[in-house]
């Protein structure tokens, strides 16, 4: 039963749209950008409702483990599968109680009035009861410490960051996922960052990214139709920097869309070339050139197959990966993605990395670039390359080619001058999210 689409022509509830939206991310299994996309009741809220809901279903989703935890301590016995609405609508109910600061009693009835709507009018007492007591008793697992955060973490992603990064880091990795972030953008060429930062109510992160935290629709800023900037987390804006010099060179962005990257390179001097295995997605990589006045050539196709008519100086794969470095930006990730789609993104990583490197001349460089914190789609797949492929080198990042990151702990720099950044990083300016990026050449 879809409660966001009310009879007699009334207008929707944010409450009841932020439950269509929860059950179709935790119970259908639909990405959260997906349903907010194609949700008709969404789009049918003021500005403010509409951000509201928003909230509600990311919030639910960050802390999803917390909530579940003092529910579970409320109920005498677990609700069933058919009871999901139900369930939704508590985790609801305790998000705005515990960490969006709404009044109790409009919690409270906003969640019993979903449930009565929802056809089970005889729970709404239940209802009633666990939230007051939530209210009340102030559940253990709603507190802002580490341990009960840990709890919004599934097992396998927190057991794997232990792993990767050490308790210490995993620990502030989980505690970076917890707020909503930033709005980072990078600026075009001719645009001055002081009076850009000034216009839009934005600092310069020391990388050169603008950061807004206020809110506001990203269409309606100063800025936005004249193409002065566009949407890019400050770590997205990273790979792109490490080709130097790029004016009048011949460069490939394989897997392009949604083409941030792609407008990097082509304002950089670049003849791009933008590939995409979705003509859907590719379309957005051409409106936002043209929007930004910048040129790029695009062509529909699968980067594993694809040769361009040309040899080429420079290519960049940001590969599709699981996405983990990027929660902080997409909450539901952590509750859709399994081992599985991890395993099955490395394979296809390492397909297009082989396809990638076929096509590189002497003396061209690769940057290959996952928004992945799982090791088995970065520097795994990196080092089984290398030892496949005997006339491909690594080629060393040097911290003075990244500006800015030099004092962040953990480096963001690694070892084998790989570039590793995780979304602790910059955490007192609102995060970062979380890539690596490593730099190859053909010799």
């Amino acid at each position: 039963m879809n409660l966001a689409e009310p009879k007699g022509g009334r207008s929707p509830d944010a409450r009841a749209v932020a439950l269509d939206l929860l059950g179709m991310v935790l119970d259908r299994s639909t990405p959260l950008d997906t349903a907010l996309t194609h949700s008709t009741s969404l789009a049918k809220l003021s500005p403010r409702d509409r951000a509201f809901a928003r909230l509600l279903v990311a919030t639910v989703l960050r802390r999803r483990g917390q909530i579940d935890a003092a529910l579970d301590e409320k109920l005498s016995r677990p609700l069933t599968k058919h009871q999901h609405q139900v369930r939704n609508a508590l985790r609801l109910g305790i998000a705005q109680l515990a960490f969006l600061e709404t009044p109790a009693h409009a919690a409270v009835d906003g969640s019993v009035k979903l449930v009565r709507r929802s056809g089970r009018a005889g729970m709404t007492g239940l209802v009633n009861a666990v939230l007051r007591g939530i209210d009340r008793d102030s559940a253990d697992a709603l507190a802002p410490t580490p341990e009960a955060e840990q709890r919004n973490t599934p097992d396998w992603l927190r057991q794997s960051w232990n792993a990767a990064y050490g308790a210490s880091t995993a620990t502030a990795i989980m505690a970076a996922h917890s707020a909503e972030p930033p709005l980072d953008l990078t600026l075009a060429p001719d645009a001055p960052a002081e009076e850009w930062a000034s216009r839009l109510d934005a600092e310069i992160l020391p990388t050169g990214s603008l950061r807004r935290r206020a809110g506001g629709i990203v269409s309606e800023l100063d800025g936005f139709a004249e193409g002065s900037w566009w949407v890019q987390d400050a770590a997205a804006a990273l790979p792109t920097r490490l080709f130097g010099d790029l004016t009048g060179r011949a460069a490939l962005d394989l897997c392009a869309a949604p083409g941030g990257k792609t407008a990097q390179l082509a304002a950089a001097g670049a003849r791009v070339t933008a590939v995409d295995v979705s003509a859907e997605r590719l379309r957005l990589v051409t409106q936002n050139m043209e929007r930004l006045g910048l040129a790029a050539q695009s062509v529909c196709a699968d980067a594993t197959q694809f040769t361009p008519s040309a040899p080429v100086d420079a290519i960049l794969l940001d590969a599709p990966c699981s996405s983990t470095g990027t929660i902080r930006r997409h909450p539901d990730i952590a509750w859709l993605k399994t081992p599985d789609n991890v395993t099955a993104a490395a394979g296809l990583q390492a397909r297009l990395l082989r396809a990638a490197v076929a096509l590189l001349a002497p003396g061209a460089t690769l940057v290959y670039a996952v928004c992945s914190l799982q090791p088995e789609e970065g520097p795994a797949q990196i080092e089984a390359l290398l030892a496949s492929a005997a006339d491909i080198v690594r080629i060393p990042v040097a911290s003075d080619e990244l500006p800015g990151l030099g004092d962040l702990t953990p480096p963001v720099i690694t070892h084998e001058g790989d570039v590793r950044t995780l979304p602790c990083h910059f955490a007192a300016a609102g995060g970062m999210d979380g890539f690596y990026i490593a730099r190859l050449q053909r010799l």
